[in-house]
């Protein structure tokens, strides 16, 4: 399968326990910097909580902008445990579904509830 931008926030979503705790740490600290962009004294609380790393390597991961990580994150995650990642894809028309349990299409709208 090629991963594109919605598979790869497929894979970020339901198979983050796939990621390396350096990943992880680079997602924490876009997600707080971002929540924090506009006001100071909830950046400051943050920083003091260690919440924001400012470990070089962590943020060199974020280098090239949030979905150039998710990308790689799940390039890195399909080459190297393929096996442990379930695309849920419509029986119908092949697409992706909204996250491995669902039963119905986003897409075509068909459903597989009945399918075992």
């Amino acid at each position: 399968m090629k991963i594109d931008k919605e598979a790869a926030n497929y894979i970020r979503n339901y198979f983050s326990n796939l990621m390396t705790n350096d990943e992880k740490l680079a997602l924490k600290h876009h997600i707080y910097t971002y929540k924090s962009s506009d006001n100071p004294t909830m950046r400051k609380m943050m920083l003091e909580k260690g919440w924001i790393n400012s470990d070089p390597e962590i943020i060199n991961f974020l280098k090239n902008g949030y979905e150039e990580f998710e990308l790689n994150v799940a390039k890195r995650i399909m080459a190297e445990t393929p096996q442990k990642v379930f695309f849920n894809n419509c029986p119908k028309c092949n697409k992706l579904a909204r996250t491995p349990y669902a039963k119905q299409c986003r897409y075509c709208g068909y459903s597989w509830h009945d399918l075992l």
